[in-house]
């Protein structure tokens, strides 16, 4: 899918900030709340739950960039080593980022200048942000990725399977299940059924969560050890 040429800042409940496509009639976060959304799904449920002074993270559908910037936060919080890799074909310019004003919103100890030049660097390079924290993003589909044993957590950001339904398949997560390393856990906002048994054929351990304000459920699947 090509990214929507109609992108504008949408403000949540929460007042953070998430972007709307009209014609595609999507939003990149929940209209509820945007940084509400993305710390209860990917921080709480997820990043918390690794326990590992060092975590090696997969975000799939980098998007705004607010789960990158609420992890960096956490780490540099907790005192966390984190290698950060995600997955995104279409980036967002620097614009309409900063329109999106996520580090105002998080109210943290990063600074926006510094935020917006991790999120903009050439693709596939290898970026610093900190002592802690090291950042790449690729261009490549989830559809070809194909890395081995590698991640402990992946933030699964995609657009919803309505609209995107070539990213949910079992082919997809299988490349995903192979990519994380024993015991590692995926994370999603969505908690379709059908998508859970998906993540169930391609050989993950998969648990229903309670979602954030406005949605009943999320999941958590993880991949065990005989898988």
């Amino acid at each position: 899918m090509e990214k929507p040429v109609d992108l504008a800042p949408l403000r949540t409940r929460d007042g953070s900030f998430t972007l709307r496509s009209e014609r595609l009639d999507e939003h990149y976060h929940s209209v509820l709340g945007a940084v509400q959304e993305s710390w209860h799904v990917f921080i709480d449920a997820g990043l918390r739950t690794v326990r590992k002074g060092r975590v090696e993270i997969l975000e799939v559908g980098l998007g705004t960039g607010l789960n990158v910037l609420l992890t960096w936060e956490f780490a540099r919080a907790a005192g966390w080593q984190v290698d950060y890799t995600a997955l995104e074909p279409h980036p967002l310019d620097e614009p309409l980022l900063r329109s999106l004003r996520h580090v105002d919103e998080v109210a943290g100890s990063v600074e926006e200048d510094a935020f917006i030049r991790m999120l903009t660097v050439p693709e596939s390079t290898l970026h610093q942000a900190d002592d802690r924290f090291s950042f790449i993003r690729t261009g490549q589909p989830v559809q070809v990725f194909d890395e081995l044993e590698r991640f402990d957590l992946v933030y699964f950001d995609a657009f919803g399977p309505n609209t995107q339904p070539d990213m949910w398949t079992t082919e997809v997560f299988r490349r995903v299940h192979r990519a994380m390393r024993t015991g590692g856990i995926l994370v999603t906002y969505c908690a379709k059924g059908e998508v859970r048994r998906t993540m169930q054929a391609a050989g993950f351990s998969v648990e229903r969560l309670p979602g954030p304000p406005g949605k009943r459920e999320m999941l958590r699947a993880t991949r065990p050890s005989h898988g």
